[in-house]
């Protein structure tokens, strides 16, 4: 294994003088800039890159930002990818004349530079650091890693499961690479919770304050380096929520370092199962859907204005960005004649200042009945649900989508297409609609019958309401998740 590490190392670095420091151009000056920018000092940064004219020759933290065509022509060592779209990244870089073992990506940051990084200081909140001191070891400590504390699915399926550990007994501690919304969320719940920015970069045998829990849940393929040198003995669940897209930074020779002694593999439905099989297709995976906490409780839950009466009203919810395919979406719309677009209402919710937003923005100027929200918080969501008639899920690719489990848990019914895991559960006509993914004609279509079948359309509903309860709901959630920690520590 360790032959395996040193292999990777050699395939990334370029060689430098003894002595003499590593220069980087970053490549993307977007989220994972500012997640990941701490690790590159000042001096070792000779540009940022970026694609967008808006940016460009502009300075971001005092660092001009080029087009990669000018940025490639620098003295630099690496180029180092802080994005996901890195398959076109890649490729612009590679017919620009870069040198393909020049490039890395933000995964690889721990053969990169882990040599010469320096420890940064942890945060730990409700006593977070007696727990870890304390000497009461009663093999029941559980460590459950996210990669943010951001309000997104995975980090709130994580909450979940953590509040479900501890209501089964269990001394239950959150640790995430990056703060968040949700820290308080796990601060009322009492639950403890650490802060470690050096997480992004470490294996956990390198973070020596993880040593003492019984059982640790990782949660996503970030986490991938991290488990690539560990205590084999600790029991530890890797719980995936990533489709293909997430992977297109991952390198299969590091996660081939990653042992199964005591690590079982879930997957939040088939599309994290498929993606993990590219790589490693003898991996066992087992299926462990997320949990909704019921806000209905079972009741019909569905309001709509009084003003609004009149008017069909659609809600899309996620991250504007192509994977999501709100652009699709768009198109189905102009497709419908006009005096149904008339009578309805499209509400896209959520973050607004990507390009790709920039440029549906633009597009919809005429569409007065696509209606751009911005992000929302929690209850604000839940407001929208309350009022919505339907749930259109258009996404390119899209795991398992928390906001139509919420949906159906309001008894709203989902047109999804079939690329996101959801549709799955769903039976077409039945307790949803579903559509080729792409199909803008398809779903175009769904939608013009919604419109035209408002009776079986608030009956569908029901049924949908029916998916949530089967795979969705808390108690399920909870049964599943206590069978496989309770085996996965028995076993230890």
């Amino acid at each position: 294994m360790e032959e395996a590490s040193e292999n990777i190392l050699t395939y990334m670095t370029v060689e430098t003088e003894e002595g003499s420091r590593m220069h980087f151009l970053l490549f993307g000056t977007g989220d994972y800039y500012n997640r990941l920018k701490k690790w590159f000092p000042r001096e070792n940064v000779l540009a940022l890159l970026d694609n967008s004219p808006v940016m460009q020759h502009t300075f971001v933290d005092g660092i001009e930002v080029l087009p990669p065509s000018e940025g490639i022509k620098l003295d630099y060592d690496s180029i180092v990818i802080l994005s996901f779209y890195i398959k076109e990244m890649r490729q612009q870089l590679l017919e620009l004349g870069a040198e393909e073992r020049r490039i890395v990506h933000f995964y690889d940051l721990h053969w990169l530079i882990y040599n010469d990084f320096v420890k940064r200081d942890i945060q730990y909140y409700a006593c977070a650091d007696k727990m870890i001191l304390s000497a009461n070891k009663e093999h029941n400590r559980i460590l459950l890693l996210s990669h943010d504390l951001e309000l997104g699915g995975p980090a709130l399926a994580l909450f979940h499961a953590a509040k479900v550990l501890k209501n089964n007994g269990y001394q239950v501690m959150v640790a995430s690479m990056l703060d968040g919304l949700l820290r308080d969320k796990l601060l009322q719940e009492t639950i403890p919770v650490v802060v470690d920015v050096n997480l992004q970069i470490e294996t956990m045998v390198n973070a020596d304050w993880i040593h003492g829990f019984d059982f640790i849940l990782c949660n996503t393929v970030n986490y991938h380096v991290f488990l690539t040198e560990r205590d084999e003995n600790v029991p530890v669940l890797w719980w995936l929520h990533d489709s293909e897209f997430f992977y297109h930074g991952v390198r299969q020779e590091v996660l081939r370092l990653i042992s199964t002694d005591h690590l079982t593999a879930c997957s939040v439905g088939r599309v994290p199962a498929q993606a993990v099989h590219a790589f490693l297709p003898k991996l066992p995976v087992k299926e462990l859907l997320y949990g909704v906490e019921d806000t209905v409780c079972g009741k019909d839950d569905v309001m709509h204005d009084d003003e609004a009466q009149d008017k069909i009203r659609f809600v899309t919810i996620g991250y504007i960005e192509n994977r999501k395919g709100q652009d699709i979406l768009i198109q189905a719309v102009r497709l419908l004649p006009e005096e149904l677009r008339r009578k309805a209402e499209f509400y896209l919710v959520g973050q607004k200042s990507s390009m790709f937003a920039a440029k549906l923005l633009e597009q919809t100027r005429d569409m007065k009945e696509i209606i751009f929200t911005g992000t929302m918080h929690r209850q604000c969501i839940n407001d929208v649900l309350r009022k919505a008639h339907v749930m259109i899920c258009p996404s390119r690719e899209d795991p398992m989508p928390t906001v139509c489990a919420e949906a159906m848990m309001h008894s709203v019914p989902c047109i999804l297409s079939d690329a996101a895991g959801t549709a799955a559960y769903v039976k077409d006509g039945r307790n949803g609609l579903v559509f080729h993914s792409e199909n803008v004609q398809e779903l175009s279509e769904k939608m013009k019958w919604c419109m035209s079948h408002m009776k079986q359309l608030k009956k569908m509903g029901e049924e949908s309401r029916k998916v949530y309860e089967t795979y969705f709901s808390m108690g399920v959630f909870e049964k599943n998740l206590m069978e496989i920690v309770k085996k996965s520590i028995s076993q230890s």
